[in-house]
């Protein structure tokens, strides 16, 4: 079955702003439906009637109202309390037109350690449900005072006996105890009444502060997402799949950014789960990723890096015969050059064999397309501004440039683009990481953490399979204040070489400025590797960086910055290294920053 059949909903909660702002940006980000919060109804200046109108005026359902507290397994007083109030929710939700209501598992003081009560009272709710055409989603609370599984709450359902009362399936209150998703198997699809999702990182923490301000859109987390989808679609069921995240940054955030976000997690969620089975999950209109070549090229842009570039052993090629481009090569990396006053990377050319698919991949994944890059390739643009161009392997994309003499290309030893790293804003780091993901068709890598000079930095980068293209993306995890010496936002792009000591010694040679590293850390690699003593002298003569891992070794320099937040990298992979360096990161920050206060 197609995606069409496939209904994607969000929570109200999951977006900043009015109930106003929330249904509008849900509508717009291409949203089936809605759970509505009940504190978003509350603040909200419409009556309900008016909510649905509305509604249904941006071709929105309400799935859901929700949550009710509190209600099962306490003494005869405090249910006929807890009647009265679902009895008035009721009304609320007959002029919204929302047909299923979400009952939490109790966390009251009043509530006992019986199930036989519970099922009893949740009875007595799904009865006076029913009469009036509703439905209860009874849902385990990962902090519920007894009820705190899935496993438990259907148990309770079962015993319940009524065809009003289901289960809502969480996937962090699931996932966040370590439940197994094997139970799932034996719940009949039309007895699991909704399904909610949300991601999240692995954090020790109390789960109800884990779960109030950490969780995450499917994909940016640590869940294995795709394996709980996949077992709640085996059990037939055929309701919603609806976000709920609670997280402090995106209830800051702008809602229309976030809707685009939130769906864009749920059409990869399901393209995972697709690939594991489960075909109704499939996405109508998503080419799969089509293989890479690596880099055709990265787009620059800057005043004039002329003198930058043929330091460097770049030789000019020549301007684009109709645009405004230079292009400058060594070897196979190509850095095209467009005049700014802002040095930055613009854009990425991405070989592929085929262009036009990726880029309608890109396209369904709500990235808009491009048209003021000047390029005759499909481009799109991603979430942090910079362009992606796919371009076909034998270089199309070259053909207004004069043809480079080969015997002038290798002048530094410099053989292609290794990587390419990039700086996020923290509020937006989670979104930028995944698109990348998606849209290019890259797998994870470690994260990882380190202590910089200025704050906590941390690096999340992806590759993908013949790790032709990858991406390293950074940020600074906690930047408070005005008190940030450190350089805003960096970029830089990394090259490779058979022989980084030699490019180091031959770029020197041209004049390039590069970066000078203390020889306290020199003295440290000694300590910590037994490198030969010449090799560990060539090292600290031309300021390269070493690093190690269980396959290989890893040797890299950097120069000066150029402009404000760019600079460029050399490196070399011995053995199949498959890092960046990051224990090196510190000095290079600490370096960078010696420079800036000696020049200014």
């Amino acid at each position: 079955m197609d995606g069409p059949e496939v209904r994607m909903d969000i929570a109200t909660v999951c977006l900043s702003g009015t109930l106003d702002d929330k249904l509008a940006a849900a509508s717009g980000a291409g949203f089936h439906g809605v759970e509505i919060f009940e504190n978003d109804l509350v603040v909200s200046p419409w009556t309900p009637r008016e909510i649905r109108r509305r509604c249904a005026d941006l071709g929105l359902s309400i799935d859901l109202y929700q949550p009710f507290r509190d209600l099962e397994a306490v003494p005869p007083d405090v249910f006929a309390a807890n009647l009265r109030r679902a009895g008035r929710k009721f009304d609320v939700m007959e002029q919204l037109g929302a047909d299923t209501m979400l009952v939490c598992s109790s966390v009251s003081p009043d509530a006992v350690d019986d199930d036989d009560l519970a099922a009893e009272q949740l009875h007595e709710l799904a009865s006076r449900a029913a009469g009036r055409g509703i439905r209860i989603a009874y849902e385990a609370l990962a902090w519920g005072r007894f009820v705190n599984t899935y496993e438990h709450s259907w148990r309770i359902v079962r015993k319940a006996g009524h065809p009003s009362l289901g289960l809502c399936l969480d996937s962090f209150h699931v996932l966040s105890r370590g439940s197994g998703i094997t139970g799932i198997k034996v719940i009949p699809g039309a007895k699991i009444f909704f399904l909610q999702l949300a991601d999240a990182p692995r954090l020790r923490m109390d789960v109800l502060q884990w779960s109030r301000h950490h969780r995450l859109f499917p994909g940016q987390g640590a869940f294995d997402l795709s394996a709980f989808l996949g077992a709640v679609a085996a059990t037939g069921y055929a309701g919603p799949l609806s976000l709920e995240v609670f997280n402090d940054v995106f209830r800051q955030s702008d809602p229309v950014h976030t809707a685009v976000d939130a769906m864009r997690s749920l059409l990869v969620l399901r393209e995972a789960t697709a690939r594991r089975g489960p075909e109704r999950m499939r996405v109508a209109g998503l080419p799969v990723v089509p293989p890479s070549d690596g880099y055709a090229f990265v787009e620059l842009t800057a005043p004039d890096p002329a003198e930058v570039l043929a330091a460097l052993g770049f030789v000019y090629i020549g301007q684009h015969e109709s645009r405004p481009a230079h292009l400058w090569q060594q070897g196979d990396a190509r850095i095209v050059v467009r005049s700014d006053a802002d040095v930055r990377i613009g854009a990425l050319g991405v070989a592929t064999p085929d262009p036009h698919a990726a880029a309608r991949r890109a396209k369904r994944l709500l990235a808009p397309a491009l048209s003021d890059l000047d390029y005759d390739d499909p481009a799109v643009r991603a979430p942090d501004g910079v362009g992606i161009v796919f371009c076909r392997p034998e270089g199309d994309w070259m053909a207004d440039f004069t043809p480079p003499d080969p015997a002038l290309v290798t002048t530094c030893g410099i053989t292609g683009i290794d990587h390419v790293s990039l700086t996020a804003p923290f509020d937006d780091f989670d979104q930028i990481a995944l698109f990348y993901r998606a849209a290019l068709g890259l797998e994870a890598e470690p994260e990882t953490e380190f202590a910089a000079p200025f704050g906590l930095i941390r690096s999340r980068s992806s590759a993908d399979a013949g790790r032709r293209i990858r991406i390293a993306l950074n940020v600074a995890a906690l930047r408070r204040g005005d008190w940030a010496p450190a350089v805003r936002e960096p970029q830089h792009i990394a090259f490779t070489s058979d022989d980084v000591v030699a490019s180091a010694k031959a770029m020197r040679e041209l004049g390039a400025r590069l970066l000078d590293i203390p020889g306290n850390y020199y003295d440290d690699l000694a300590a910590r590797f037994d490198l030969p003593a010449g090799r560990l002298a060539s090292l600290r003569e031309y300021s390269v960086l070493y690093d190690r891992d269980e396959h290989g070794e890893f040797l890299h320099f950097y120069t000066h910055m150029v402009g404000s937040r760019m600079f460029f990298e050399v490196v070399q992979r011995i053995d199949g290294y498959a890092g960046y360096g990051v224990a090196n990161s510190p000095v290079r920050m600490a370096a960078h920053r010696q420079f800036r206060l000696s020049h200014e």
